[in-house]
């Protein structure tokens, strides 16, 4: 069975599944306060950054924090959970398919759900920025090539983070203790940001990137500077590693 094909199963898979409209609940109730407050922003130009701007930045802070790990998160245990009930995954091992096809193709399909999660709440963003608008009379949306970049590198910095919650999700079988473990890992998160060696740690990433972008739009806030060595080799090295080792004990007790 080729890759295109165990691939298209398992988006027939999670098409079943709740979790489109789960992200969306996530984030409109993300994006309701700062609807309801959005006249704080104008005390933030006193930081030396503009209403919409810190608009979308505050929002993406608490996504990049907390909304889209525990996005990822629930995402793995669920893409595992639809093998293991019925022991679905025992027939899926008992076809002639590729154990390491079958991890990559999940895995890409995890990729795919925290990016439908980022569009998402890009798209909720905008819906409450135009609400914001037109409570304040003051224009919060912002040009979409912007918010696309910021949305982009997000995601991307999501990766890695990504990649070690599959790794978890496959190592520990019961959810409650895969989704428990990975909800501890998101927690640190704000303090890791704050020392040298956050470049290790890569839950932290979509947060310090966001901060990064945010130091960049206030001037009254000192810079922040992301290091592209040595974070881009250890991210790679983090993503591979996580992905390899996946592999390699996806389905091994069922075998």
């Amino acid at each position: 069975m080729s890759f295109i094909s165990i691939l298209s199963i398992e988006f027939k898979k999670i098409r079943r599944s709740k979790i489109l409209p789960l992200f969306l609940l996530a984030s409109v109730i993300l994006w309701l306060p700062s609807v309801f407050n959005a006249d704080i922003n104008f005390k933030m130009q006193a930081e030396g950054i503009l209403p919409e701007y810190n608009f979308l930045i505050q929002g993406f802070l608490g996504i990049s924090w907390f909304m889209l790990p525990a996005s990822i998160i629930v995402s793995t245990v669920l893409i595992n959970q639809t093998e293991r009930s019925n022991n679905g995954i025992l027939k899926m091992l008992a076809l002639p398919v590729s154990t390491t096809w079958l991890c990559l193709a999940k895995f890409l399909v995890l990729l795919v759900l925290a990016a439908a999660q980022v569009i998402i709440m890009a798209g909720v963003y905008y819906i409450g920025a135009a609400i914001a608008s037109n409570i304040q009379d003051y224009n919060f949306i912002l040009p979409p090539l912007f918010v696309f970049k910021e949305s982009a590198l997000l995601f991307i910095s999501a990766i890695p983070m990504a990649a070690l919650f599959w790794l978890l999700s496959i190592c520990i079988k019961t959810p409650v203790f895969s989704i428990g473990s990975g909800f501890i890992m998101v927690v640190p998160s704000v303090l890791v940001i704050n020392t040298k060696a956050w470049f290790a740690y890569p839950v932290s990433y979509p947060f310090y990137v966001i901060t990064t972008e945010y130091s960049k739009l206030a001037s009254g806030i000192d810079t922040t500077k992301i290091q592209l060595i040595p974070w881009i080799p250890v991210a790679f090295l983090i993503t591979v590693f996580c992905i390899v080792l996946s592999c390699m004990y996806f389905g091994r007790s069922y075998r």
